[in-house]
């Protein structure tokens, strides 16, 4: 109940939409789910990839034979994670995208439609447009800018707070504070978070490619590195990378970022990562970007 999509998604949906549903208080219980799945014959599961990574350890495929349809979003799917479930268990998650205030819908991959590392393409009925976030004029086709959503399941505002809303809503259109661009057959893709880069010595450098990059080379099931800004008395800000990885695959992803494709400025030195034991998450399954920039700071 305290997560809108949780709500209209696996409460709501079921009973509007007829069939059953099967629920547990714990998301990555893997030992009570597994045998909740596999009793009730579960056949559709939404999740986030921070889930799947306790499904891909703690569940069996006879658990899920009947599984036919994955949905995951609140944070980037990471390819080899995909691909990786859909190896143990034949099914491949596909990738969505929503906020709160749109009910929480905005985008979807399907099964006969989708193109992976996107988030997928408008939900029926909705409008997007791509804006600069500067100065807030329309960017050209395919370039990426901040997006605005507009549609019947955008929220008419919070309620009480009309400040709040103004700055967010304005004719009907909701700033989603996210940068994205469109491709030529209407699927969206996420560069970052409007609120998680770090201007470096001028440029806006995005801490979601980074991640990207550092997991994508670690060649990891699941995300052990985690970007955030720090302030830095030269260049304004500078990163800092939180991770659970091994010395082992430190090493190898240090010596693979040199030839990296992403620009020199957003690699990452040595000093700049810290270990944990393990990368703070939400119960929503999200990172826990506060926490994240606490431990980076400690």
């Amino acid at each position: 109940f305290f997560h809108s999509f949780g709500f209209m998604a696996t409460i709501a949906g079921p009973a509007i939409a007829g069939f059953g549903g099967a629920y547990h208080f714990n998301p990555i219980e893997s030992k009570v789910l597994g045998p909740l799945a596999e009793e009730n014959e579960v056949s559709i599961m939404i999740a986030t990839p921070t889930f799947l990574q306790f499904y891909l350890r703690g569940l069996t495929p006879e658990q899920v034979r009947k599984l036919r349809l994955v949905v995951v979003g609140a944070e980037k799917l990471p390819p080899k994670m995909a691909q990786a479930f859909e190896k143990k268990f034949g099914c491949l998650p596909l990738e969505a995208y929503g906020a709160t205030e749109c009910s929480p819908g905005i985008a979807v991959n399907e099964q006969h439609a989708n193109q992976p590392g996107s988030i997928g393409r408008l939900l029926n009925k909705l409008e997007a447009k791509i804006v600069n976030p500067d100065t807030g004029e329309d960017q050209p086709s395919g370039e990426p800018g901040l997006l605005k959503v507009k549609g019947p399941n955008v929220m008419m505002g919070y309620l009480g707070m009309p400040d709040k809303t103004a700055e967010v809503l304005k004719d009907g259109w909701y700033n989603t504070g996210d940068i994205v661009r469109i491709d030529e057959q209407g699927y969206l893709w996420i560069e970052g978070r409007l609120s998680r880069f770090s201007k470096i010595g001028g440029e806006m450098v995005p801490h979601g490619n980074v991640e990207e990059t550092l997991n994508d080379l670690a060649d990891q099931n699941e995300q052990v590195f985690a970007v955030t800004g720090l302030p830095d008395e030269k260049k304004g800000e500078r990163l800092a990378v939180v991770h659970t990885a091994s010395e082992e695959v430190l090493e190898e992803v240090l010596s693979k970022l040199t030839d990296a494709t992403i620009p020199n400025l957003w690699k990452p030195k040595r000093g700049q990562f810290l270990k944990v034991d393990k990368l703070p998450y939400l119960g929503t399954g999200k990172l826990d970007l506060k926490k994240l920039q606490e431990i980076a700071q400690g």
